[in-house]
């Protein structure tokens, strides 16, 4: 590695300016000393726009995954910017190297009786904290939640009334969805021992309050809980994951026959192409309704 190739200075640019987190800047180190240690003799000013490529090419052939590629790429690029903008470098290595393409692998999903067995088991429990944890559970799931969404519901956000929930999701957006008369009713059920996670009596402006400090349950709370209930009902905890309640929400749509701009807007995705990876998920049912119902299934052949 070059005596001084900058990373420190880099580092701490992206932690005072960026505000990047301690593992974002671990792994920004991780990738830049991996690379050095490629070009050891080099300066950063020496480095070429085929040096980088060779580098790209070369953890291809050790067997780093595509995702694992571009996001060193996106590090590099990131890197020799910074030090374009100090003068150090004359140009940018980095310009026009296109990152690996990625197969987005298809969401992962529960059946409808697996997550009606996480809830019933969670809902028979005699304790509060289990019973807690199915109503969140049939919450994400009849709303497709986010679990960020979910654990930081405020306890006013259910219209009985409309049998509507207000989501304040990402970058703030608020947005409405229908809630299933199914899911009003377990949170009605919640209310009577809610005040359980309320030590001496304390308010919390949270539905679902965190039991040892003011702030609401936390998002490895929930997922430690689910996955200890999934073991539980004998399903591999490797199989869900708090995002996978959400997939499965959407999946079960689609298969349903929703309409793909409704679930978008459920979801509160700002794309509906995000929402389009759904439409790659078919089920037995549907698959036999196309062999059912389309002419050319019963087309005799010759």
């Amino acid at each position: 590695m070059p005596a001084d190739p900058q990373i420190e200075d880099f580092l701490e640019m992206m932690s005072a300016e960026r505000g990047a987190s301690d593992n974002t800047l671990q792994a920004y180190r991780r990738d830049l000393e991996q690379f050095w240690d490629s070009y050891p003799s080099q300066s950063p000013a020496d480095i070429s726009k085929s040096d980088i490529s060779s580098f790209i090419q070369g953890l291809s052939a050790q067997g780093f995954a595509p995702k694992t590629i571009a996001r060193k790429l996106s590090t590099l690029r990131e890197y020799f910017k910074f030090l374009y903008s100090e003068k150090q470098i004359n140009a940018l290595p980095t310009g026009n190297i296109l990152s690996p393409k990625q197969h987005k692998p298809l969401p992962k999903y529960l059946s409808a009786t697996e997550i009606k067995q996480l809830i019933s088991t969670a809902r028979d429990s005699s304790d509060s904290r289990w019973q807690r944890l199915s109503v969140m559970i049939e919450l994400m799931y009849a709303c497709g939640l986010r679990v960020s969404e979910l654990v930081s519901l405020p306890e006013n956000c259910i219209n009985f009334e409309k049998k509507q929930i207000l989501i304040r999701g990402k970058g703030n957006k608020e947005r409405l969805i229908p809630i299933a008369s199914s899911a009003m009713e377990s949170v009605l059920m919640y209310f009577q021992f809610r005040d359980d996670f309320l030590n001496k009596g304390r308010k919390s402006q949270w539905l679902f309050p965190s039991r040892s400090h003011s702030g609401h349950f936390t998002r490895d709370a929930f997922f430690k809980d689910l996955k200890e209930l999934a073991t539980r009902c004998g399903i591999s905890p490797e199989r869900i994951s708090p995002h996978t309640l959400r997939h499965s929400f959407a999946t079960h749509l689609i298969n349903n026959h929703a309409d793909l701009r409704s679930v978008q807007q459920m979801l509160g995705h700002s794309s509906i192409a995000t929402t389009e990876i759904y439409t790659h998920i078919i089920d037995d049912q549907l698959i036999n309704t196309v062999l059912h119902n389309h002419p050319l299934s019963h087309k005799k052949r010759s």
